[in-house]
């Protein structure tokens, strides 16, 4: 119950104007979201990623922000991850580059954003990495699903993020799967009706298992998996019908964010699992503070531990 109240607080907190104007200011904000995002640069979240290389964890990166209201910026943030592409390149890095739509234009022009997305993919295989497009609230969910799937077509490998609280992830995935798609199935982290997802989280914890088992055992046929989750119970159980049907814990990748479970990453590792930390950077980054914050009870303690002196 308190659980349920702390995530809906925190999630009706992330949609404030007024505290996302004013509290990112704040001195005691700046340091407890600390704990999630090494800095606001991408020379920040680069120099933590070689920091994780040495322990075999690989990296993933998104510069935070989302609906964007003129093209110009969106224009300026595609600009700035071919760059990224670049600078992983350059670093040796095993990184890869997350997108939200909507900070590519999605609410203004789509087939500008469809344009950013081709040229995005076409440098992740230039430069030997991928894209993966995040997904977003349930008004978004159909619109990035088109584009995604044109981007595939054009560039394999490229990645989509599906939600497993939503009732119609089950069709969508497999909707996906004989295109050979790369999916990285998370719980879901948006205050979305009863109508259209599930919300008790035994049946969110359910459903993303009997989808994760679902694409793991389509890995031999090309899929690539991605777990986002930091419940390593789940990700067991995952491996373990996985095992059932032939297929080893490194058919998948498990995706966890910055400074979350950083001592279960390393045992994950250590234990034959694939480990990929997105790093988030930037200076918008109330909401998706917030949403963390709402995700887990245990991260609220990480936040108010960060408040003390």
């Amino acid at each position: 119950m308190l659980n349920a109240a702390l995530r809906k607080l925190f999630l009706a907190l992330s949609h404030n104007a007024f505290l996302r104007r004013r509290l990112p200011g704040l001195p005691f904000m700046r340091r407890a979201v600390g704990r999630f995002m090494p800095g606001e640069t991408a020379d920040d979240a680069l120099a933590a990623a070689l920091v994780l290389q040495r322990d075999r964890i690989a990296s993933e990166y998104t510069r935070l922000g989302e609906n964007v209201t003129v093209m110009e910026e969106a224009d300026a943030v595609a600009e700035h991850y071919l760059e990224l592409y670049g600078r992983i390149r350059e670093s040796g890095l095993d990184g890869e580059i997350s997108v939200k739509l909507t900070q590519l234009g999605l609410d203004i022009d789509e087939a500008a954003t469809l344009a950013h997305c081709q040229r995005l993919a076409a440098c992740a295989a230039e430069t030997g990495s991928h894209l993966w497009i995040d997904m977003e609230d349930r008004s978004y969910v159909d619109r990035t699903l088109a584009i995604y799937e044109r981007v595939l077509a054009d560039h394999p490998g490229t990645g989509v993020c599906l939600q497993a609280y939503l009732h119609r992830t089950a069709a969508d995935v497999e909707r996906l799967l004989p295109e050979k798609a790369t999916i990285r199935l998370v719980k879901g982290a948006y205050d979305e009706p009863a109508t259209v997802a599930l919300r008790a989280k035994r049946e969110v914890d359910a459903n993303f298992l009997a989808l994760a088992v679902t694409v793991a055992r389509a890995t031999p046929t090309g899929v690539r998996l991605g777990l986002g989750t930091h419940d390593t119970r789940l990700v067991e159980q995952v491996a373990e019908h996985a095992a059932a049907a032939g297929i080893r814990r490194d058919a998948f990748e498990v995706q966890m964010l910055y400074g979350i479970r950083s001592g279960e990453q390393r045992r994950l590792v250590a234990a034959g699992y694939r480990v990929r930390t997105l790093i988030a950077y930037g200076d918008a980054w109330y909401p998706w503070y917030m949403r963390r914050l709402a995700e887990r009870p245990a991260n609220v303690l990480f936040a108010l531990r960060a408040l003390l002196p």
